[in-house]
């Protein structure tokens, strides 16, 4: 099996934990792949006395690898998809960070959840991504999906902006609010989250609106169908937004308009025999967790 390496740089805390992952990896026979500046990163660490393939972009591992691991948090992982885009490479993430929702794989356990995977104990669960595009801008460099949420942001602190939102040509609303989310049923759970927005399973078919600060009690966040198409416009005093695609960001002039819909392809997201996403938000969000009974 040959098996791509995702990570970036992380605490000196974790090098144990990457060295006794990079000998089990040998041990087993697999095939290793590991993202350039990444091995550039651990040759610094630490002494390794195995030679590695390297990689840089999606054209190099679209064709050759059979999964992906991506080392770190869910901020690591979501630079991951990144690369791999629409190549249909399966992916799992080690958690080396805080929360690790998406990436799910304790660092304590990974050797058990490696053997699943080589002994096919696992199912693929596809998620959608999110699109945003312009007429007049290409758009983070063409890479421009997202699989947790899409946002556009004031530029700076000095004033609200109007965000002039359409769905399928027709007058959703003009949100005045720092600023505006569209999410995934994956990014539910994340920004869209702590705006008050709902959590929504990976399964639903929907897009998530919703707004940051609005100065309106009655906007409240919106589910759409993930087949509809979002137009904005935003109107802001210093002529200029801030763009968010996933980790991604750009300032953006205000006149550029985007145009938002469901990705042409999804991520193929590794899930372990273990693991439910009902399970995943009782652990990681304590979500319906009640102290008084405890």
């Amino acid at each position: 099996m040959r098996i791509a390496i995702y990570g970036r740089e992380f605490q000196p805390s974790v090098i144990p934990h990457v060295k006794h992952l990079f000998e089990y990896l040998v041990d087993k026979n697999m095939e290793i792949w590991v993202y350039n500046p990444f091995h550039e990163f651990l040759q610094s660490q630490f002494e390794c006395a195995f030679n590695f393939s390297t990689y840089d972009s999606y054209q190099e591992i679209k064709d050759h690898i059979d999964i992906m691991l991506s080392l770190g948090g869910d901020g690591t992982m979501l630079s991951a998809v990144s690369l791999i885009k629409d190549s249909g490479i399966p992916i799992a993430g080690i958690n080396f960070g805080r929360l690790g929702f998406l990436a799910s794989i304790n660092k304590n356990d990974f050797e058990d959840a490696i053997d699943d995977i080589l002994n096919q104990r696992f199912t693929i669960q596809k998620r959608v991504l999110l699109s945003v595009e312009s007429e007049q801008l290409n758009l983070f460099e063409g890479n421009h999906y997202a699989l947790n949420d899409i946002t556009v942001f004031r530029y700076d602190s000095s004033a609200m902006i109007t965000v002039n939102a359409r769905i399928n040509g027709e007058l959703l609303n003009s949100y005045w609010a720092d600023g505006l989310i569209i999410a995934t049923p994956t990014g539910s759970t994340a920004y869209s989250l702590s705006c008050g927005g709902p959590i929504i399973m990976p399964e639903s078919g929907n897009f998530v609106i919703t707004p940051i600060s609005p100065h309106n009690l009655n906007v409240r966040p919106i589910v759409i169908s993930n087949q509809f198409t979002l137009e904005l416009e935003i109107e802001s005093r210093s002529n200029q937004y801030i763009l968010s695609c996933d980790s991604k960001n750009e300032s953006i002039d205000t006149s550029v308009k985007l145009t938002i819909k469901q990705a042409p392809f999804t991520i193929n997201l590794i899930r372990l025999p273990h693991e439910s996403f009902f399970s995943t938000l009782r652990e990681k969000l304590l979500w319906g967790i009640d102290v008084r009974n405890y």
